[in-house]
């Protein structure tokens, strides 16, 4: 099969062409991906998932399997029901208005929405990192610190928010100014505080809304890197409208339009031979 490269060129569309060779090229410096896991289950799997606000679909019929220890990156146009998706992982559209959801999402076999899940406990093991940075109006130590505190964490504090700062690759820029506001952060450094303060709840899934849509260039880098390095102990959920992030942190993709599953595998097959002519559409730039 062409690839969606060569398809755009023989198509004479030049821009497109460019978008898919870059894409194409990202994909390739990055090497073979993370291996599946061998486990029996995926993390999380979503079977013939529906989600309305009133009576919109905002997700429809979604079947997806969330491996482990791998990113796995959300794409699409602008209201596909991206967001919509991750926040079912750890039940954040509870808060939503006359939200409603059909089908079945499964967290390591147990149904996310049926009785044996607290919402509460829920989402200490699946934790978020939101489009923007949002700490709190507290020290950098209390930020990471607070959620651990009052969920009872009876270990060494200051080593748990120290293991979550370097694991968060913050500590060394912020080691000896602990007690300063993280309000005085850069914008890259708050949201790796954020994502610190995700990783000292000691969670097993991370899902990351769109973390990079409000930084520069530099401190994008810094959170893809970070990503990069996390998977090797949390499983990741990374919803971006940013192909060229997809391409270069994603181990698998899924593509959704309109609220539907297009298609889904791993991001050196979809950037480059996809099976749906909508995917290659959207990944060209021909749409979206």
């Amino acid at each position: 099969m062409a690839t969606a490269a060569q398809n755009m060129v023989a198509a004479g569309r030049r821009p497109e062409a460019t978008q898919a060779l870059r894409l194409a090229a990202l994909v390739a410096a990055r090497g073979p991906a993370a291996p599946a896991s061998t486990a029996a289950e995926p993390v999380i799997r979503a079977e013939r998932l529906t989600i309305r606000y009133g009576e919109f679909a905002a997700v429809r019929e979604v079947s997806l399997d969330i491996a482990p220890a791998q990113v796995t990156a959300i794409i699409g146009p602008s209201g596909c029901g991206k967001s919509t998706l991750l926040r079912a992982m750890n039940r954040m559209n509870d808060f939503i208005e006359r939200m409603s959801v059909s089908g079945k999402l499964l967290y390591r076999g147990g149904d996310v929405y049926g009785p044996a899940w607290d919402p509460v406990e829920l989402r200490r093991r699946i934790g978020m990192v939101f489009q923007r940075p949002n700490p709190f109006p507290k020290s950098i130590y209390k930020n990471v610190a607070w959620g651990p505190m009052i969920n009872g964490y009876r270990g060494h504090l200051p080593e748990l928010v120290e293991q979550a700062l370097r694991k968060a690759a913050l500590w060394e820029e912020v080691k000896d100014k602990l007690n300063e506001s993280a309000l005085a952060l850069s914008g890259g450094q708050q949201q790796r505080l954020c994502i610190a303060r995700a990783i000292a709840m000691q969670p097993d899934v991370l899902l990351m809304d769109e973390p990079c849509s409000s930084l520069d260039p530099i401190a994008t880098r810094h959170i893809e890197d970070l990503i990069d390095q996390l998977k090797a102990q949390y499983t990741v959920v990374l919803v971006t409208h940013n192909m060229q992030q997809a391409a270069r942190v994603s181990d698998r993709t899924a593509f959704l339009y309109l609220g539907e599953l297009v298609e889904v595998g791993e991001t050196s097959r979809m950037f480059t031979t996809p099976d749906n002519p909508r995917t290659q559409d959207y990944i060209t730039g021909r749409f979206g």
